[in-house]
């Protein structure tokens, strides 16, 4: 590579650093706004030195070991064609021969509990925006009192602001945020280092002597601390989601430059704050700023929150998709909104139910402090099952040392299990709704993969390979139909379900049947000449294969014209009064036959009517388009 090559591709790595601090730290990074005073609000502990230093210590190592070196140094090795999350880390092990003490089969286990991690993202993925956006506003109630009536409101305005303009995409998002939050984190940092010199011995903090002792002192408040000290590190699993977004080099980039020194210099001067201004514990961020700063320090902290939501939002969308693809979730209209990024995406549907919700609990909890006692015990329980899923990728799928491998994933499961256990203290005071919007998930999203495969195997029997389909209606007498069916085809080498329905029961063809099958590349744009493949597969018959990039809008029509001015022998097979696009579409039948419980084979019929028409994402001529409809009973 040459010295302009190595400067170029630095800069793109820096530029994209610089949008990843807007897209992905900004959960983590406004942490600080209600981090620390909730552990000592939440276990009512006293703001001694033994505490200070103790709760400070607990943080530091948080950072160190869970974000640090867990997520940026591990973590994100396991990435699936360049996507990371836990969906994709569940199709690695999906990719392995699993068996527990070498007989067992447990691929089925960590599948689900795969499936189970990702429905709690959901949960954490409503939460942030409002905990994050809430807790700055509040900041106006230390301006004046004057603002207290409006705090909810000016929330809400700023949800629907943030969620309206996320169908601009990533990288304009990313931007306009991510010099903001560049700016954020460098005034946290600076008011922290500020406050650290007037007590710099609050940095004997770092020695993990301090953590010890205030647990060992303290085990029952110090349990309840840990549930808050893990609000710190709540961002490691968005972190890990918004991989596709911008890829590893940029996030680890941001991170060991920007980011961690700056929490820590806040994290720090908020201790050394409270050393000398114990009183102050009811909001230590805002309290250890100078006066003159705190009306710009409150509007840039309502920035912050803002951009902060922004890295749930984009690991819910990069978790649908995965969902989408790997067959737990309906299809749905995904825009792609990067040439560079495979992974900038905005799924409408998906933002607007996030909105909702967003706004729902805002009204349900009212304050930051409400919303911190249900915040975390969903993350917790997906960072758990990322260090089981990771271990099994590790020693099955790399080959890792097993012995190794078992003592560093043994220290990040108990650190997990230790604060999932904190964080179960929290369920009736908040916890409760992570909770179910996680069981709800997991139940749409197990029902909708069963339900699939019940129906396939239920049609099973009717599909047939082309070739002993074709075999098995020469010996039968058919109606031959004048004109062009075309059948879209996922599998090309299978009949269309559509077609044996029709020869089953009306004896009948048409003239001309082209099968039409449509694969999505890994790159964004598809050229012209690349566009299609056709394949005479027998007497006139065709085998048509058409290619999109995950940027384009698959557009049937346009290609069919596009092969008529390149192969004149279709002009008349494909003249539109003479097509007919054939889809099949089954009609479900919930029964009490073995497979699932009646209430959820119910809700698979409706995710299927609500599934989005081929006829649409195809872009068909609603006059040309057939379905052949059939009834299973599943």
């Amino acid at each position: 590579m040459s010295s302009r090559q190595k400067n170029k591709s630095l800069s793109y790595q820096s530029l994209l650093a610089l949008t990843a601090l807007g897209v992905v730290y900004g959960d983590i990074g406004t942490s600080p706004l209600y981090a620390l005073k909730e552990a000592f609000m939440h276990s009512h502990t006293q703001a001694g030195a033994e505490s200070i230093f103790g709760i400070l210590s607990l943080v530091f190592w948080a950072l160190m070991i869970v974000i640090s070196l867990k997520y940026l140094i591990f973590i994100l090795r396991a990435d699936n064609n360049g996507e990371g999350g836990i969906l994709a880390l569940t199709s690695l092990v999906n990719n392995t021969d699993i068996k527990f003490f070498g007989l067992i089969s447990a691929k089925k286990v960590l599948i689900l509990l795969g499936v189970f991690g990702a429905a709690f993202l959901y949960g954490d993925g409503v939460i942030t925006p409002a905990i994050s956006i809430l807790s700055a506003v509040e900041g106006l109630s230390i301006i004046t009192p004057i603002f207290d009536p409006y705090i909810i409101p000016i929330t809400i305005l700023i949800l629907i602001g943030l969620f309206s303009f996320q169908k601009n995409g990533t990288a304009i998002l990313g931007k306009i945020f991510g010099p903001i939050t560049l700016l954020w984190f460098l005034v946290m940092g600076a008011i922290g280092l500020f406050n650290i010199f007037q007590n710099a011995e609050i940095l004997k903090a770092v020695n993990p002597m301090y953590a010890v002792n205030f647990l060992s002192a303290n085990l029952h408040t110090g349990f309840i601390v840990l549930g808050s000290v893990f609000l710190v590190v709540t961002g490691g699993e968005a972190l890990y989601s918004d991989l596709g977004h911008f890829g590893a080099k940029p996030i680890r980039l941001a991170w060991f430059a920007v980011v961690l020194p700056c929490l820590l210099l806040n994290y720090f001067g908020q201790g050394a704050f409270l050393m000398t201004h114990p009183e102050a514990v009811t909001n230590p961020f805002f309290l250890m700023a100078p006066q003159w700063i705190l009306i710009p320090l409150v509007l840039l902290a309502t920035l912050a929150t803002t951009i902060a939501s922004q890295a749930l939002i984009t690991g819910v969308f990069s978790i649908t998709l995965q969902a989408i693809q790997q067959g737990y979730i309906p299809r749905m209209l995904v825009s792609h909104t990067s040439a560079e990024e495979m992974g900038q995406i905005y799924i409408k549907s998906i933002n607007r139910i996030l909105m909702i919700s967003c706004i729902l609990l805002v009204l349900l909890f009212k304050s930051s402090s409400q919303l911190a006692a249900a915040y975390g015990i969903a993350v917790t329980g997906t960072m758990i099952i990322t260090t089981i899923l990771f271990y099994f990728v590790a020693i099955q799928k790399w080959k890792w040392n097993i012995y190794l491998t078992t003592a560093i994933c043994a220290v990040f499961a108990v650190i997990d299990l230790i604060f999932l256990g904190s964080n179960m203290l929290k369920i009736f005071d908040g916890g409760w709704f992570p909770l179910m919007i996680g069981i709800a998930g997991f139940i749409y999203m197990t029902t909708w993969k069963t339900g699939r495969y019940i129906l396939s195997q239920c049609l099973k029997e009717k599909i047939l390979p082309m070739d002993d389909f074709f075999i098995k209606i020469k010996n039968e007498k058919i109606h031959i139909i004048d004109g062009t069916a075309v059948y879209m085809n996922r599998n090309q080498h299978l009949t269309p379900y559509s077609l044996v329905h029709l020869t089953e029961h009306f004896k009948a063809m048409h003239k001309n049947i082209v099968f039409m099958t449509v694969l999505n590349e890994q790159k964004p744009y598809v050229e012209s000449k690349d566009r299609y493949t056709v394949n005479s597969i027998f007497e006139n018959g065709y085998q048509i294969v058409i290619r999109y990039g995950y940027l384009e809008q698959p557009d049937i029509p346009k290609v069919l014209n596009q092969l008529k001015s390149e192969n004149p022998m279709f002009e008349n097979i494909f003249q539109h009064d003479k097509v007919s696009f054939l889809i099949g579409r089954e009609s479900i039948i919930a029964t009490n036959k073995p497979g699932m419980a009646l209430w959820r084979e119910k809700i698979f019929i409706v995710q299927a009517k609500n599934e989005m028409p081929a006829t649409q994402y195809f872009q068909l001529p609603s006059d040309r388009v057939v379905e052949v409809g059939t009834q299973v009973a599943i």
